[in-house]
């Protein structure tokens, strides 16, 4: 079955994590996405570790499957005249540079757009492109601490932590699809013309910190570290049994009577200080302590099967290989293996165009003798 994007082309100047994410769900839709390397490494990911026996790196391979590889250097004239040929035979063109670089090359968007109307552009930066940030470098790490994230990650008297894997990259990714997606469902009604889509990677965590950022905006105050507690809820944090730890979720009243329940704590279900939401995260601190002795009377796993089934949201602390098992189980289907690489599949499921893994990362310019050729020759009609 075609895919929901199929027949539509996408140049992708990007590299490294967020542009490359975006692209990868884009051809994992249908589109073809062309991706544009440089001839002396490609893609900084393709040399991070750790590697596969044939030398392929486990970071690129997460977000480059379904692509075409061409080597170009822009630097070079011709090499300049190719993949500006690709840009305007494109309907869309993706770059995370930094601002001013495609402008140099004469690939930025007004250039694009010019002479390819209809071409959605997809700007991705750190700081944005044309204001005081944008001389700053876009890495995850920086965003987490600039953006307030590490303020809100790690122990409540300890250091702060960044997340443990690129989420910025990540937010920034998806709303770059999201973006793209929305511009080209409006090409039809706007005349068949693109339009330019921008997104920043700070941007993105204050949006993606949703309530954490809310708070701040509202009352004047920025939340603080809360460690495996939440903020807003309670008890929601980890607990630990007489084994080992577990995740306890509690999302209301009547959850935490059925844990007092379960638990065999009814003295705590008429404390005055937990009967509500609002008691207990007031009494947070007192909350867990109360809890922790009942807790350790039995296992993680006989704790986790007593409370689902009293409809208490409750589960373990896994490891990602833990995780995979646990969503096969859960008959999720969460690997696709193509033509021997195994990925996370795709987290979004449609039923009349699925998407699909149909080919596995390319190996650097696999795709550049054929790319090239098609480039050089007259577009059709």
């Amino acid at each position: 079955m075609a895919g929901a994007l199929d027949g539509i082309l996408v140049a992708d100047f990007s590299r490294v994590l967020a542009g490359p994410l975006c692209t990868m769900h884009l051809a994992d839709m249908g589109a073809e996405v062309i991706k544009v390397e440089r001839p002396d490494g490609g893609d900084d990911t393709r040399h991070w570790p750790p590697f596969l026996a044939d030398g392929a790196s486990t970071y690129y391979s997460s977000i480059n499957r379904n692509k075409k590889s061409v080597t170009l250097d822009l630097s070079d004239p011709h090499d300049l005249k190719l993949a500006t040929t690709l840009a305007h035979r494109a309907d869309v063109v993706i770059e995370n540079f930094r601002p001013g670089v495609m402008a140099g090359f004469g690939l930025d968007a007004a250039a694009v757009g010019e002479h390819n109307p209809k071409a959605v552009y997809c700007t991705i930066s750190g700081f944005g492109t044309d204001g005081p940030g944008a001389a700053m470098p876009g890495f995850d790490f920086l965003v987490q601490g600039m953006g307030g994230l590490m303020s809100l990650t790690g122990p409540i008297d300890g250091d702060p932590y960044r997340v443990g894997v690129a989420m910025v990259d990540v937010l920034a990714g998806l709303h770059s699809l999201a973006g793209i997606l929305a511009a080209l469902q409006a090409r039809p009604a706007n005349n068949g013309m693109g339009q330019v889509v921008e997104v920043s990677l700070m941007q993105s965590l204050l949006a993606g910190m949703v309530n954490a950022s809310s708070a701040t905006l509202l009352t004047g105050k920025s939340p603080s570290r809360a460690g495996n507690r939440h903020a807003s809820v309670a008890p929601y944090e980890v607990f630990t049994a007489s084994d080992g730890q577990f995740i306890i979720a509690t999302g209301n009243d009547r959850q935490w009577f059925r844990i007092c329940e379960v638990i065999g704590a009814s003295d705590l279900a008429a404390d005055p200080r937990f009967l509500t939401n609002r008691d207990r995260v007031t009494h947070i601190k007192e909350l867990g302590e109360a809890m922790a002795p009942f807790l350790l009377q039995r296992t993680s796993a006989e704790w986790i099967r007593e409370l689902l089934s009293a409809r208490v949201p409750a589960g373990p602390i896994n490891t990602i290989d833990q995780a995979f098992q646990s969503a096969e189980e859960f008959g999720l289907d969460p690997v696709w293996t193509v033509e021997g690489v195994a990925g996370p599949r795709a987290p979004i499921t449609m039923s009349d165009t699925p998407l699909a893994g149909r080919t596995k990362p390319p190996t650097l310019g696999q795709h550049s003798d054929a790319v090239r050729t098609w480039l050089e020759s007259e577009p059709h009609s």
